[in-house]
């Protein structure tokens, strides 16, 4: 029974990595950042999100940069600077809270956004490992232009941040099916 059960293990302990290493480490959602889109958005969850989000807007991407949920990371400096400020460079600084916490409540949320502003492309900034699931939350919830931008994630995090993505995915494609 034994000498069945550990080569099955291994085996799917295998494709698991591997469609790991597909869906949340090389994700075929994962686009460059335009050369204009209407908003730049930062998911919230990883303060590393906010400074490749930043560079976009420096570089005239979008005259629009919105925060994910900024009391919800902590600490995170920077992005309570930007709310208070309402200014970064050239562009606006809009600040919302995701309504629920969650990715999915980010969609949402910026679903509303993007009607109340008439926005017709936006480029989500999240964590590399995080754009698959992102990705599908929002084509659910918005059909306009949608580039998503990774951030990578320390190598010794990647496991944690797999194993975690998995059961998320598992639960949006199966329990949790609309916007």
């Amino acid at each position: 029974m034994l000498r069945r059960l550990v080569p099955a293990v291994v085996v799917l302990v295998l494709a698991w990595v591997a469609a790991c290493l597909v869906f949340f480490t090389w994700s075929p959602w994962e686009t460059s950042a335009p050369t204009h889109a209407d908003a730049v958005i930062v998911l919230s969850g990883g303060r590393e999100r906010l400074p490749p989000a930043m560079a976009l807007v420096r570089r005239g991407v979008a005259p629009v940069l919105a925060i994910s949920s900024v009391s919800r990371t902590k600490p995170w400096a920077i992005a309570r600077r930007l709310c208070t400020s309402g200014r970064y460079a050239h562009a606006r600084v809009l600040c919302f809270e995701a309504r629920p916490y969650s990715t999915e409540g980010e969609a949402k949320t910026v679903e509303r956004l993007v009607r109340e502003h008439q926005w017709s492309h936006i480029v989500v900034v999240t964590s590399r490992f995080h754009i698959t699931r992102a990705h599908m939350l929002f084509r659910r919830c918005y059909d306009g232009g949608l580039s998503m931008v990774g951030v990578p994630t320390a190598w010794w995090r990647l496991p944690a941040e797999w194993a975690s993505e998995t059961g998320k995915m598992f639960v949006q494609l199966t329990a949790q099916r609309a916007c």
